[in-house]
């Protein structure tokens, strides 16, 4: 694997909520995003479902530097800890990393911080893998 591949294209999704991929390659993926109006829950903060998102998107990306062409995976299962509140325009950044990655399944770990270091959530989850895009999903 490169250090640095090209990162992948967003999805109509990740354009939607407002994030952007700003590193991807060797196992590791990094996602950003600055807190705005449509970010907020009705306490003012950033709502607990961009977290979310964006570290399920981070890890997932992780995994996906790591894959071959034809392989797929999908999130099977994601354990999130919200520890601070992320306020109207901080930037955040998830980072996510393959902690271990076996033939059906990998098990990656994020974390979410604000600009100042600020530790605003953290991940663990487990991945599916397939060799060839599941048939239930219109592979071959």
């Amino acid at each position: 694997m490169t250090d640095e591949l090209s990162t992948p294209n967003l999805t109509k999704f990740a354009k939607i909520v407002g994030f952007e991929v700003t590193k991807f390659g060797d196992g590791r993926c990094t996602v950003e995003a600055t807190v705005d109006e449509r970010h907020l829950n009705l306490g003012g903060v950033a709502h607990g479902g961009l977290h979310a998102t964006m570290l399920d998107t981070s890890m997932g990306g992780a995994l996906v530097s790591t894959l071959l062409k034809e392989e797929w995976c999908a999130t099977a299962q994601i354990d999130i800890s919200y520890l601070n509140a992320a306020s109207l325009g901080s930037h955040l950044t998830a980072n996510g990393s393959v902690v271990r990655r076996g033939r059906n399944l990998a098990h990656l770990e994020g974390e979410l911080v604000s600009e100042d270091g600020t530790v605003i959530a953290t991940a663990k989850g487990t991945w599916a893998v397939w060799r060839k895009r599941p048939s239930s999903l219109g592979g071959s």
